[in-house]
């Protein structure tokens, strides 16, 4: 499991690198030709790809940390590195979102003219990068259970939908003469954008909320413990991310008195292994008897109990 943690670590840093170097690029072409071109629709892709950027070399920095050894400082290292740099992708998500409404409002008052043939050029060289970023993410595999290039792919997404809004509204312009297409392009882009951002930021709060995993059946979790024959009761169960893809519980579970040592260690290592099964990778588990057992229940609310002498 640790391996294939590694493992995709490399290839999501890899995809990172190519799909920063890339949208950079063509970045700097897209931002020069949205002010060429007087396009609010191109000029909010451009302002977009230039988040894609950024969010893009945030996401590999996140990994990099994410990657130090713990020590005593850090005992679990900097692997929440990532979901700090998937929250900071999704409020610049909705940021930028918002941005455009204010500037959509404005120029659908006053509609300026717009280079429309520049613009379509543009536009669909925009959305083939994006396709080919976007096709390089696919293949890395990483955005499905990642919540750091999860933000990244999204960005990319959400870059993809703004050129062919500013596409749409170019040929609109051309062959109908709507000047307030290009607006109304920038403002369903920008509700598509809005989406993605709550989605990914509402995901990073949870996690750094210790809330349970979306991943995890937490009522498979406990049966698992349950069916082992030797456990008698259980409580004080957490199930939290330490950061994606790498899921935590600790819990207390009631045995026999009459226990060895070595047999209560057992019954904890075929739990563990047990557990690994049902999406925990890291499991702390505590086995006591009865008389140990202080009538907690299964979801401790964190409060000091005070135990009579």
């Amino acid at each position: 499991m640790a391996h294939d943690h590694h493992h995709h670590h490399t290839e999501n840093k890899k995809v990172l690198r190519l799909s920063f170097l890339i949208i950079t690029l063509f970045m700097i072409v897209e931002v020069i030709g949205g002010f060429w071109t007087n396009s609010l629709a191109l000029l909010s892709d451009a302002g977009h790809m230039l988040s894609d950027s950024i969010s893009l070399a945030i996401a590999l920095l996140a990994f990099q940390f994410s990657n130090q050894t713990p020590d005593a400082n850090k005992t679990y290292g900097s692997k929440r590195f990532e979901i700090l740099a998937a929250i900071f992708n999704g409020v610049a998500l909705i940021v930028i979102a918002l941005y455009i409404f204010v500037e959509a409002v404005q120029r659908f008052l006053d509609p300026p003219d717009v280079a429309t043939t520049g613009m379509l050029i543009i536009s669909v060289l925009g959305l083939l990068v994006n396709l080919l970023v976007a096709w390089i993410m696919t293949r890395g595999g990483g955005h499905e259970d990642n919540l750091n290039m999860r933000g990244a792919y999204l960005h990319v997404l959400s870059d993809m939908l703004g050129s062919i809004g500013a596409i749409a509204a170019a040929l609109l312009i051309i062959f109908f003469g709507w000047g307030w297409a290009d607006p109304i392009a920038s403002v369903i882009v920008a509700l598509l954008v809005l989406r993605s951002g709550y989605h990914v930021t509402k995901a990073s709060i949870h996690v750094l909320m210790e809330g349970t995993p979306s991943d995890v059946d937490i009522d498979q979790v406990v049966s698992t413990i349950q069916t082992n024959e030797a456990v008698l009761g259980l409580h004080d169960l957490h199930i939290w991310s330490i950061t994606s893809g790498y899921n935590a519980l600790s819990c207390h579970v009631v045995v026999k008195a009459d226990m060895t040592v070595r047999e209560s260690e057992s019954i904890r290592e075929q739990i563990d292994h047990d557990l690994k099964h049902v999406g925990i990778d890291h499991a702390t588990i505590q086995v006591e008897t009865k008389q140990h057992d202080h009538g907690s229940t299964l979801y401790c609310d964190g409060k000091q109990q005070s135990h009579s002498h």
